[in-house]
């Protein structure tokens, strides 16, 4: 990772710098100066955001692996399209007006939808993310990254339903959404 290398070479630096003249950007006896802290804490901030940008692309990879095989081209029996498996009515709702072909033809529109749903689902979801996130549930360990696969699958209601009254939406497959909690969990996302 090059984050990690720039990290290191700049700590290597600043560690050796008691030799350094007495300008107020060097730093003095080995404490670092006022801008060689900011510049480790810019660098530690991207390592953190690059950190999450990796998971996001996993969790993406591998939900997109389970829905479809990460094909943005097919369309199941029911309908569902693309690599996310995206149906006509929530792509609307998600303000996506565009037709079949349009969809399935265009990669970095269902990327879009994706990261619409995961966002819309996310702000539905909040409560039960900050109630249950780290909890276990029936047996099940609940984690973000796991609602938000969940509300994928069956929607924002049906993790609603179950985390009120313990129904498990199916899909028409026979997938319920606590498989996918289950799948999902664990991944370290950050939307916002």
């Amino acid at each position: 990772m090059k984050i990690n290398q720039v990290l290191l070479s700049l700590l290597i630096s600043v560690s050796s710098v008691g030799m350094v003249g007495s300008s107020t950007s060097e730093s003095i006896d080995g404490v670092l100066s006022w801008e060689q802290l900011q510049e480790v804490e810019r660098i530690e901030r991207l390592r953190k955001e690059q950190f999450h940008q990796d998971e996001l692309n996993r969790f993406l990879n591998d939900i997109g692996h389970r829905e479809s095989g990460n094909r943005y081209d097919i369309v199941n029996p029911w309908g569902y399209m693309g690599r996310y498996q995206f149906g006509k009515s929530t792509l609307k709702g998600l303000g996506f007006d565009v037709t079949r072909k349009e969809f399935l033809n265009n990669p970095q529109i269902q990327e879009e939808a994706m990261m619409a749903l995961l966002q819309h689902n996310q702000r539905k979801l909040q409560t039960y993310i900050e109630l249950f996130d780290g909890k276990t549930v029936n047996g099940n360990t609940i984690t973000e990254s796991g609602i938000l696969a969940a509300a994928h699958l069956g929607g924002a209601g049906a993790v609603k339903r179950y985390f009120k009254n313990g129904k498990v939406f199916k899909d028409a497959y026979g997938t319920k959404i606590t498989s996918y909690m289950t799948q999902f969990s664990g991944y370290d996302i950050k939307l916002n």
